[in-house]
């Protein structure tokens, strides 16, 4: 069927590698392109004994455009998946454009420096006009929109479970549910416990910045902002059980508000156990979340990036993670001029993920939708020219290769809300 060419060798790379290895029919041939080689090698030595895709490795920059550039014209994927970090979304965008291929990633684009003077002006511009302060939005993809268009290539941001999974979830219920929905909670939860005092499921600087950010939510067309972890909700999950979540600023809120401007209020929620909290804020009291370089001993270091190699790897954690996931969407609406609730969701076992793939469950939940939007794309079901959320196509397709590939939903017509 096609070639894929995959940027990163990461947690989420691995397990996006391994199910696109499975599905041999779409990915005939993939390229695993990273800055260590090494690994890449690694995972091409254990997987090519038993599949029937064809594996490349390359070294790679993923901050050089032009490095990037001749690596895709040399190897001529259909499309490119970047499963490497946001800081690298725009520089792979625009080597797509100028090789002429598709583009595929998992979260969209937030700067590594945000003390950079001309970033920060847009930044504070954005944070006046739109109402939030979130690093990360997707006014820097989105803007590539007609560029894409005029190339006739796809662009399809944040395929992974939230944003990815949850958006499409949206698709599905507005397409089959609802005549109209007013309410969108995105629930994330992870009740797995990997033994660790402190460590964190997906790349420390990713993750602990956006949970130390203040949170948000969209409430009829405009974003209200709150201090951090100031809104916590308790909520009993099938698999897991009783756990506080804490109202968060995510970005699929920020998509399914344009995409669906009829939807009255949008919020997004993610659990944390005490112990994670505590650590977190006495590692922000101390400046190790910062992410303005600082001299030490005569050399520039980040503090966040400091502390990153200090925490576990999270590609590391799977073998010790045991518990389950459950992520998924409470709907609130009107079918038939009748008021209507719906929880679509996926439960997800730590152990499970660990025995098929090598895998804890939060890189399993991220790589399996990663490789899905990709077969969507290199197979035609998702394709037109510009660049899009996972909500803007018909979730049909998506949903039963769900199903087929390792993350199968539930639906629940009669939920408890969250207030």
């Amino acid at each position: 069927m096609g070639k894929l060419m995959i940027i990163g060798c990461g947690g989420v790379a691995s397990v996006a590698i391994h199910k696109c290895c499975q599905n041999s029919d779409v990915f005939e041939e993939i390229m695993i392109a990273s800055r260590t080689v090494s690994k890449c090698d690694a995972l091409k030595e254990k997987l090519q004994g038993i599949t029937k895709t064809k594996i490349t490795t390359a070294k790679v920059d993923a901050d050089n455009v032009e490095e990037l550039t001749a690596l895709i014209k040399s190897y001529a994927p259909d499309a490119v998946l970047n499963v490497a970090l946001p800081y690298q979304d725009l520089t792979i965008m625009d080597a797509c454009l100028a090789a002429g291929v598709d583009y595929i990633d998992t979260a969209n684009y937030e700067p590594e420096d945000t003390d950079e003077p001309e970033w920060r002006a847009a930044y504070e511009k954005r944070c006046k006009e739109a109402g939030f302060s979130a690093y990360f939005d997707y006014s820097y993809q989105w803007a590539y929109a007609k560029k894409f268009e005029e190339a006739g290539l796809t662009a399809l941001l944040g395929t992974g479970f939230d944003p990815g999974v949850t958006s499409v979830f949206a698709a599905y219920a507005k397409k089959h549910y609802f005549d109209e929905i007013h309410t969108i909670d995105i629930l994330d939860c992870n009740g797995g416990d990997h033994g660790y005092p402190f460590a964190t499921n997906f790349n420390p600087e990713i993750n602990l910045r956006e949970v130390s950010a203040p949170g948000s939510y969209v409430e009829n067309g405009k974003w209200v902002e709150i201090p951090a972890m100031s809104i916590k909700r308790e909520y009993d999950f099938e698999g897991v059980g009783q756990k506080d979540m804490y109202l968060l600023h995510h970005e699929e809120i920020e998509a399914l508000a344009k995409n669906m401007p009829e939807v009255k209020r949008i919020r997004f929620f993610m659990t944390f156990g005490q112990s994670y909290l505590t650590h977190m804020k006495c590692l922000e009291n101390v400046g190790m979340l910062s992410t303005t370089p600082i001299d030490f001993n005569g050399q520039k270091i980040v503090p966040i990036q400091f502390l990153k190699a200090l925490l576990p790897d999270p590609a590391s954690l799977g073998p010790r993670t045991v518990g389950k996931t459950n992520i998924g969407c409470i709907f609130t609406g009107i079918k038939d001029g009748k008021e209507k609730k719906l929880y679509i969701y996926n439960v997800c076992d730590h152990q499970e993920c660990y025995r098929e793939v090598g895998s804890q469950a939060i890189s399993y939940t991220t790589g399996v939708p990663a490789m899905i939007g990709a077969a969507m794309v290199l197979t035609g079901a998702w394709k037109k020219p510009g660049v899009f959320t996972t909500d803007e196509f018909d979730p049909d397709p998506y949903m039963e290769a769900l199903n087929k590939w390792g993350l199968p939903w539930k639906v629940d017509e009669n939920p408890v809300l969250v207030d």
